[in-house]
């Protein structure tokens, strides 16, 4: 037991040694980080084909699904079509008196939110990539989105981004494949079809605010707060002074404003939906957003894009900043973190079912 005693506080110096170095290296480099010109700041395009990934994907499967015997006359026969397809591709002779054609392709963009909408920037800035190449009336884009909302003016901000495609005239289509309430809800109400799962969140359309008050607290402890404002409106509810009955009416009617844009909002890009019913801050599951149309179908978002594959170039568009190392090191340590906390309590949850 002493042994064991030992080398638990062993143990923890050598975590707090750890911890204390990576802080420490951490804020070396972020000093470091500020010196330089930033050009990495605006980061790069990252464009995939998912038409090939999803080729390689079932023709991988087939592969270990042959013998050795079937897979060496398949890889042949392959080998043979696209020797074959290539030759054909150079003995075409291009019609001058045509204008070339592509084929239609669907940009598919992800936005994974929080309580900020941070992804909005990245969102941004591919949208701009894909605007200044798609064409209205024949490509479409697909948002795989999944929020379950935040601030107002950042959610709104990034609604603003989704609309620009449609006001290009290129059709939009929003993938709910976990989430998208309140703030989400407000950017997927934007496209001209919405997707979802059978188990996915939708709805929460309605408007919260919360905030602690310490004024008693201070109060007994002989604390005095004051708040000097220019204006009757300038600071309606606090957390240090003492509320009244006059700021809690403005603050609410505040909120009720917002939840009013926030219907008309929704209402002008879903006329189809009795929004008195479905404004009241209530989320709805898949089929039962189905039912009271707050989504069109019910579909997961690999199976909407494997179909896709079959009638356009499916590509992904993303835009990525490179991470600083302090950046890396905070997200290596929290997902550490992370793990170990869910680790402790499947254990515990394991020796309770036990």
């Amino acid at each position: 037991m002493a042994f064991l005693t030992e080398y638990g506080l062993f143990l923890a110096k050598v975590i707090t040694f750890v911890i204390a170095a990576v802080v420490v290296v951490s804020i070396i480099v972020a000093a470091t980080q500020k010196d330089k010109d930033g050009e990495d700041d605006d980061g790069e395009l990252q464009i995939r084909k998912l038409n090939e990934k999803y080729r390689k994907l079932r023709e991988s499967i087939q592969a270990r699904l042959m013998t050795d015997q079937e897979l060496k006359a398949w890889s042949k026969a392959k080998k043979k079509k696209e020797k074959a397809d290539k030759k054909a591709d150079k003995a075409k002779k291009p019609d001058t008196d045509k204008p070339e054609t592509t084929p239609a392709r669907i940009f598919v963009l992800d936005f994974d939110g929080d309580i900020k909408a941070s992804d909005t920037d990245p969102l941004r800035r591919a949208i701009s990539a894909v605007l200044s190449v798609a064409e209205p009336g024949k490509d479409e884009v697909v948002i795989r989105l999944e929020s379950g909302g935040g601030l107002v003016h950042s959610y709104g901000l990034a609604a603003a981004q989704l609309d620009r495609i449609r006001s290009k005239g290129i059709r939009l289509t929003a993938c709910v494949d976990k989430v998208a309430a309140s703030g989400g809800y407000m950017m997927a109400c934007v496209a001209d079809r919405i997707i979802a799962s059978p188990f996915a969140i939708l709805g929460s359309i309605g408007v919260v605010a919360q905030l602690p008050n310490f004024h008693r607290l201070l109060k007994k402890n002989n604390v005095d707060f004051e708040i000097l404002t220019a204006g009757e409106h300038k600071r309606t509810m606090t957390i240090f002074g003492e509320n009244t009955d006059k700021g809690r009416q403005k603050f609410l009617a505040d909120l009720e404003d917002t939840h009013d844009l926030f219907k008309d909002y929704v209402s002008e890009r879903r006329p189809e939906l009795d929004i008195a019913a479905v404004a009241t801050g209530d989320i709805w599951f898949g089929k039962r957003a189905l039912d009271v149309k707050l989504i069109d179908e019910i579909k997961t978002s690999d199976e909407y894009l494997i179909e896709a594959c079959d009638r356009a170039d499916v590509v992904s568009v993303s835009f990525e900043r490179k991470r600083t190392l302090p950046e890396k090191l905070g997200l290596a340590t929290s997902s550490a973190l992370e793990h170990t906390v869910w680790k402790v309590l499947s254990a515990f949850r394991n020796q309770k079912i036990q």
